[in-house]
């Protein structure tokens, strides 16, 4: 039979396609039935050409499938992942119809279990310690005695329970006010900041708690949150971290004023012991009677002292020559002062009687007059000062007179 290049029918009738058109028809099924999906495996096979793209198998322990991280889907820095790593791929599958491989198209990348979270906690961890952020040296020292304590926490949680019993047992009249918070979860980090941020902005306490139970290292992540970090970094008031249990460390640990390896250690930290307290007091009292008492001798013979030393000195003699001598300088300043009172009535009458003889008052009891324009109220020194028709006022001695020129 001769070839004629085209494809043959089969026996049944009917039509046969090329293997390019099979492959286009299996990379649209795969990808309109499938869509975007998470796979979880082990990487093995990995390559990374100089094209920028990755490629890679993953694998579990039955089955295997190729993948590739084209480099235009790489967001940020790529993860260092290699042979061996668990990892979560995000994805849509496909197919490489050149080859006919079937293949997972990587659009996102991480890695599985605690080992991912482990590793975002070493990565930050050694940034905010590069920034000396952990620096003893930046650390607030807590206060000896609080006025108030604040504790960031959940209130239904075993952490705030333990707080409260120890403070009520250690120093029961220091006062506590909680800031509540979710302490796991994806809402943790940010209400955990907003507590804390309410506790700086109402500045209530003298030193601060934050911290939880215990827990997995997925249920302690919150307190690993880098904004979280910051915001205990740049607080004013000293922070007492206590998170989980002695074992656990979080990032919130290291960038704490002071960390307790749990919440109740976080509570006998932060408030001396009562009785201590007490024992403290009561000896200081009796220091204090005793040193009373000594000064009360010594300023008793001082007294018996200047007592007789008074009786020697005859105080009777003392105060007549004082009375005497009182008297005497009451009757002195009783003269200066009337004196003095009559001289300067003698001196306001002089000058009373100098100021009347310059006054115009007295010129106008002479028979003088001051002349002055009605309606300007200026006073008139020569006759062209005004013209007929102009009226005049005169400054009589005993009045004025209102009057019209009629001729100058």
């Amino acid at each position: 039979m001769e070839n004629s290049g085209q494809p043959n029918a089969s026996a049944a009738g009917m039509s046969a396609i090329t293997v390019s058109q099979l492959n286009r028809q299996a990379r649209s099924i795969l990808e309109q039935g499938l869509g975007r999906l998470w796979v979880e495996g082990e990487i093995s096979n990995i390559a990374r050409p100089a094209s920028g793209h990755v490629y890679f198998s993953l694998k579990d322990s039955s089955a295997q499938v190729r993948a590739a991280f084209f480099r235009q889907r790489q967001r940020g820095p790529v993860l260092n992942f290699k042979d061996g790593d668990q990892v979560l791929a995000l994805g849509r599958v496909s197919l490489y119809e050149a080859r006919g491989d079937y293949q997972l198209i990587v659009e996102q990348i991480e890695f599985a279990g605690e080992g991912a979270l482990k590793r975002q906690f070493e990565v930050l961890k050694k940034k905010l310690d590069a920034e000396g952020l952990f620096d003893e040296s930046r650390k607030q020292a807590l206060p000896e005695l609080p006025r108030r304590i604040g504790v960031i926490t959940s209130p239904s949680g075993a952490a705030i329970r333990d707080i409260i019993s120890v403070l009520a047992r250690r120093f029961p009249s220091i006062p506590v006010v909680i800031y509540p918070a979710a302490v796991q979860g994806e809402t943790a980090p940010a209400e955990l900041q907003a507590a804390l941020q309410s506790a700086i902005r109402r500045a209530e306490c003298d030193v601060l708690i934050i911290g939880r139970g215990g827990g997995s290292l997925e249920d302690l992540m919150a307190f690993n949150d880098e904004q979280l970090a910051r915001s205990i970094v740049n607080c004013p008031i000293p922070v007492v971290s206590a998170v989980g249990h002695e074992v656990d460390f979080t990032i919130a640990d290291f960038v704490a004023d002071l960390r307790a390896p749990t919440p109740s250690a976080a509570a006998e930290i932060v408030v001396p012991d009562r009785n201590d307290w007490l024992r403290s007091l009561n000896s200081l009292a009796t220091r204090i009677v005793r040193l009373g008492r000594r000064t009360l001798d010594d300023l008793g013979q001082s007294l018996d002292w200047l007592g007789r030393r008074l009786v020697r000195s005859s105080p009777a003699a003392t105060l007549e020559r004082s009375a005497a001598r009182l008297a005497s300088l009451q009757q002195r300043l009783h003269g200066a002062a009337h004196r003095s009172v009559r001289d300067i009535n003698h001196r306001l009458q002089l000058a009373a009687r100098g100021l009347h003889s310059v006054s115009p008052l007295a010129t106008l009891e002479r028979g003088y007059a001051i002349v002055e324009n009605a309606e300007s109220g200026k006073v008139l020194l020569k006759a062209s000062d005004v013209a007929p028709g102009d009226d005049i006022r005169a400054r009589l001695s005993d009045g004025v007179l209102i009057a019209t020129v009629r001729k100058t």
